[in-house]
């Protein structure tokens, strides 16, 4: 944090000798579920809130050094943990002939697949704002990478754990008992031992790939009930992750795969995720492209959330469509169906966006639970299938 003070120091200092950007956006965003509460203290209707991100870029003459701060605040009208901020960036980066070094808060995304962000592990979720894991905290780090012919390596060292957000008691997408802000730690050194991570990326022809290790405390915790059996309290283990992503590209077609081997709370267990997307190109004489995504994915942990962090695609079928008009407005839309093999617990997502003019963005996000089966995990969620129209104000 001492880090990040001093950047903060530095950056009115620095704005006149250096290039400097700003950018970002505000937005209005209204979620409306369709089904009244299942939980008691849960609200009814609609949640609007209210979102500012910032983004300010520092850039020397040179282009080998950067500043960049991208803090990022939502103001909930529902779920008091729902309003918080959130510094997503704040680093300084130096690039050296085939070295570069950040210091700093960062976000970094690792993988291919479109259902399930496997190997996507740095950084922690942001629960809050959705639960489909692409929103993320800012994650303190240190950050040296090296370009070359034959690849490039990434070492990540990362002295300080985020915890996950989660909703209140008064909040939607929750478990039926609320989850307390009181986490337990494997380490003794809690949120102050230091994690670390290395992984090395290139490409052959047509293939993409990644491998990486990870070493210290895991992003998912497992729950534990307090002791009158009233709250759920977070436990995160320590981990050994070994993760690969890869991807094969070849006219229209995209491959894809995400598999990792990880060794937790005693126990050790293989999970992936593969397949395919096909993309049809100016369907029906038109500028539209038509993606077509088919995805299995694959979980070897057992179905204890005492034991194990919470399992949503343990033997999981996704499919689903992209469309892209490719028109002067960005428009898109992706719809998919998440289907389990064996319990057909079914889980139906849309989105949708449109730029309106230079400034103004129009999404719409909708995500409905159609069949919620018996496990605990998924049943929760049974009656909150909601609709998410965001109107955005870039700058």
């Amino acid at each position: 944090m001492r880090g990040i003070l001093w950047l903060l120091v530095l950056l009115p200092l620095l704005a006149q000798a250096w290039d400097k950007r700003l950018s970002g956006f505000v937005a209005l965003e209204t979620r409306a579920f369709v089904d009244d509460a299942q939980f008691e203290d849960q609200f009814d209707g609609l949640q609007p809130s209210l979102i500012l991100q910032p983004e300010w870029t520092l850039e020397s003459a040179d282009r080998n050094d950067q500043l960049s701060l991208i803090p990022f605040a939502q103001l909930d009208s529902r779920d008091s943990r729902r309003t918080h901020f959130d510094l997503r960036e704040a680093y300084w980066s130096h690039v050296s002939g085939d070295w570069e070094i950040l210091a700093g808060v960062n976000r970094v995304f690792w993988g291919v697949t479109e259902s399930r962000h496997l190997v996507d592990i740095i950084n922690q979720t942001d629960f809050v704002q959705d639960i489909d894991t692409e929103d993320k905290l800012g994650q303190p780090m240190v950050n040296l990478v090296t370009r070359r012919d034959w690849g490039e390596v990434s070492l990540y060292l990362m002295p300080w754990f985020r915890e996950r957000t989660f909703p209140g008691k008064d909040g939607r997408l929750r478990f039926p008992l609320v989850t307390d802000g009181d986490a337990r730690y494997q380490s003794g050194d809690k949120q102050h031992r230091g994690d670390v991570a290395l992984r090395y990326s290139h490409y052959l022809g047509d293939w993409d790939f990644g491998v990486y290790y990870f070493n210290g405390t895991g992003r998912e915790p497992r729950f534990v009930p307090n002791a009158g059996g009233t709250r759920l309290i977070p436990f995160y283990d320590l981990i050994k992750q070994v993760g690969t992503d890869i991807q094969y590209t070849r006219e229209g077609w995209l491959w894809k795969f995400e598999g990792l081997w990880r060794a937790e709370h005693g126990q050790h267990y293989w999970s992936a995720v593969g397949g395919f997307e096909y993309t049809l190109y100016q369907i029906a004489a038109s500028e539209a492209d038509l993606g077509l995504l088919l995805e299995y994915s694959w979980d070897g942990r057992s179905d204890d959330a005492t034991r194990q962090p919470p399992i949503f695609f343990d033997d999981d079928l996704f499919t689903g469509a992209r469309l892209t008009l490719n028109d002067v407005q960005s428009s898109e839309l992706l719809a998919g169906f998440v289907i389990d093999r064996q319990s057909h617990e079914t889980q139906l997502s849309l989105e949708a966006e449109r730029r309106l003019d230079n400034h103004w963005k129009a999404e719409l996000e909708s995500r409905w639970f159609l069949n919620s089966g018996n496990r605990v995990v998924v049943n929760a969620f049974k009656k909150d299938s909601y609709l998410t129209f965001r109107i955005s104000r870039y700058f």
